[in-house]
């Protein structure tokens, strides 16, 4: 009988625990580390503003070895200056030692109010306590300690042959990531090649994370990380990439659904483009415009404002009115089918319809080439503006 497949990575660890980051006592203080030397690929945020977590971790991936990563939940650490700086530092050091490891193989990420420091008292008195080797498993305790504003956990597991693939991630505002995931880590017993394992994980995060967007704004610290160890022995590198997208995929509907304040998913599919650049961008302002995300919230099927949106693209000369079509779910609704108002109240209905579903699909065909894309947002609610207006009072 052959053997099965283990429900977690192997010579992965998880140490999570308060540290007096948030004030409702709940672990947010986490270490995801493996037992054993580790290859890494890693994408982060392009912002111009961003904290020493993202500086050290950059640094860290560099040279694609690195055995893990720490995440302190509710202080995103930027702007914080020098002491800032030496208190990522002190939390990296500090965690490296503990594990045995030189501290550049270690990578740190942040997330949550900027502006602030870390309570490094309650902090030290806590990472003094650490002792190796943590625990096997705790993935699903992870994916809680890492989240902030999130209302559930955001974890998936996959098996590749022999090897499994766990990923966790977290993120519901300030999310419009630009060569970057929020904060999401996968790590993997499979062995691979590390420069095919780079380019399979840039490629992924190009077509799920960087297709998501809640609000528009660029996060100051958004950290993606693979961790691969070979514990499993080696895999079909095309069968990876097929399970890390699924993977992928899961967590970015996952994020989308659970945008601040959102109760719908929107995904936008985009064909028919002069290229995959032209898709995106023309999926990203629809599903970024405030109009078309408020008439999704009030399954108005006011049609015309997707229209509105595509025709912001000023800079792109080939889209053509006359050549493009929309439609909501399998609905047609551009180009008019008909002048007829009995026929358009029925179009109309049947777009409230498709409204009222938790996922709302807008299809859009530009009519130039074969370039496609989708992107994934959420609707735009009362309680987007409640949670932001009250974020740190």
């Amino acid at each position: 009988m052959a053997e099965a497949t283990p429900s977690y990575p192997q010579g992965f660890v998880v140490h999570t625990a308060p540290v007096g980051l948030s004030d409702d006592g709940r672990d947010d203080f986490t270490v995801l580390a493996s037992t054993v030397p580790a290859t890494v690929s890693a994408v982060f945020t392009r912002s111009r503003f961003v904290g020493p977590s993202v500086t050290l971790s950059r640094e860290a991936a560099a040279d694609g070895q690195a055995r893990g990563v720490a995440v302190l939940a509710r202080n995103a650490n930027v702007a914080t200056g020098a002491e800032g700086t030496r208190n990522a530092l002190e939390v990296r050091d500090a965690v490296a030692d503990a594990i045995g490891i030189p501290a550049g193989e270690l990578l740190i990420a942040s997330t949550g109010v900027i502006g602030r420091q870390y309570p490094m008292e309650s902090i030290r008195d806590h990472l003094k306590t650490l002792s190796w080797p943590f625990p096997d498993g705790g993935f699903d305790r992870a994916s809680q300690a890492i989240m902030t504003t999130d209302t559930r956990p955001k974890e998936i597991r996959l098996h590749c042959g022999r090897a499994t693939l766990v990923g966790i991630a977290k993120g519901v505002g300030m999310i419009e990531p630009d060569m970057a995931t929020l904060l999401t880590f996968f790590a993997t017993d499979a062995r691979l090649d590390p420069a095919e394992q780079d380019a399979i994980f840039r490629r992924v995060m190009d077509r799920t994370f960087n297709a998501v967007s809640i609000d528009t704004d660029t996060s100051t610290s958004d950290t993606a990380a693979l961790f691969s160890n070979g514990l499993a022995g080696d895999v079909d590198p095309a069968e990876f990439e097929e399970v890390l997208h699924e993977a992928a995929l899961s967590l970015v509907k996952a994020i989308a659904s659970d945008g601040e304040g959102a109760s719908k998913l929107i995904e936008v599919q985009v064909t028919g483009a002069r290229d995959t650049a032209q898709a995106k961008r023309v999926g990203k302002v629809v599903v970024n415009s405030p109009l078309v995300k408020t008439a999704v919230h009030g399954c108005d099927p006011n049609w015309g404002r997707v229209a509105m949106a595509i025709g912001k693209c000023s800079d792109d000369h080939d889209i053509d009115q006359d050549a493009v079509a929309i439609r909501f779910g399998e609905v047609a609704v551009y180009p008019p089918r008909s002048e007829d108002s009995a026929d358009d109240t029925a179009l109309r209905a049947s777009v409230a319809e498709h409204l009222r579903g938790d996922e709302v699909v807008i299809g859009i065909d530009l009519g130039i080439a074969d370039g496609q894309f989708t992107v994934y947002g959420c609707d735009l609610t009362e309680g987007y503006v409640r949670l932001n207006s009250e974020y740190t009072t």
